[in-house]
């Protein structure tokens, strides 16, 4: 069922959004060459204790899951790309980093998801982030009253397909409101002036995320981590987005930080 918030209910998700937006921006300035995926996780469950505010994920356990997650955020490096779950891997020079986030304050979601290489990049992992990253302006761009959700996911696939990389469909951006995740879809491709009316009021994660090489993916032994078929890195970027009468709300902006 898709839901609509009021203004008040907006304002309501802000605490959430800013906190999520804290928190990978604290992330990615700790993560470096040298750093463990697991005290990556740790700190960002420090961070949900002292605030207060409890994880989306940790039991997390949805059909595709092979088990309830048990971490508080997702890491995802290089060929993986989705779902990434911790574990005792630490970061090399050139890695390229996703790291994904959701939890709830006071009874209100926000998820957001950011990419970056730590140490030295190589130019074609930078290309990637930077068209995910301007994909996912697309789709906020695209996220105003009077469109359709058709209208976003088409506005994220030209952004792709103008730099030649491929799209897959299965996973995509999400309501989101007092559960991680809720309707409508919001797929990474699909047809302008089709799908559910964009109305005030309505909040959805949107989150473009590509491979390089490929728009398969496989599962790792975990049963989490979604990996490229064919070994090619991947990049995810991800905004909270509310839709009002005078245009799209970023609840998960970093920019008040400083950063992007």
């Amino acid at each position: 069922m898709i839901e609509l918030r009021t203004p008040s209910e907006i304002d309501a998700m802000r605490p959430a959004g800013r906190f999520v937006a804290e928190v990978l921006a604290t992330l990615r300035d700790d993560t470096k060459v040298g750093t463990n995926l697991l005290s990556i996780d740790k700190r960002a469950h420090e961070m949900i204790r002292k605030a207060g505010a409890e994880s989306c994920y940790i039991d997390y356990h949805p059909s595709f899951g092979a088990s309830p997650f048990g971490k508080v955020i997702c890491t995802s490096i290089n060929d993986a790309v989705l779902h990434g779950l911790p574990h005792d891997y630490t970061l090399r020079d050139g890695d390229l980093v996703s790291l994904d986030f959701a939890v709830s304050v006071d009874g209100w979601v926000a998820d957001s998801a950011v990419s970056f290489v730590v140490g030295s990049p190589r130019d074609e992992d930078l290309a990637l982030i930077d068209m995910t990253e301007r994909a996912l302006d697309a789709a906020i761009g695209a996220a105003v009253t009077g469109g359709r959700i058709g209208d976003i996911s088409h506005a994220v696939a030209e952004v792709a397909r103008a730099d030649g990389y491929s799209i897959n469909t299965d996973f995509g951006g999400h309501g989101v409101g007092r559960t991680m995740h809720g309707d409508p879809h919001v797929p990474n491709d699909g047809k302008p002036n089709r799908g559910y009316p964009l109305r005030p009021g309505l909040v959805i994660a949107l989150e473009p995320w590509f491979l390089q090489s490929t728009d398969e993916l496989v599962t790792d032994p975990d049963g989490w981590t979604l990996r490229s078929a064919d070994g090619s890195r991947g990049a995810h970027a991800e905004h909270t987005v509310a839709i009002t009468e005078d245009g799209p709300l970023i609840l998960t902006d970093r920019s008040f930080l400083g950063v992007a």
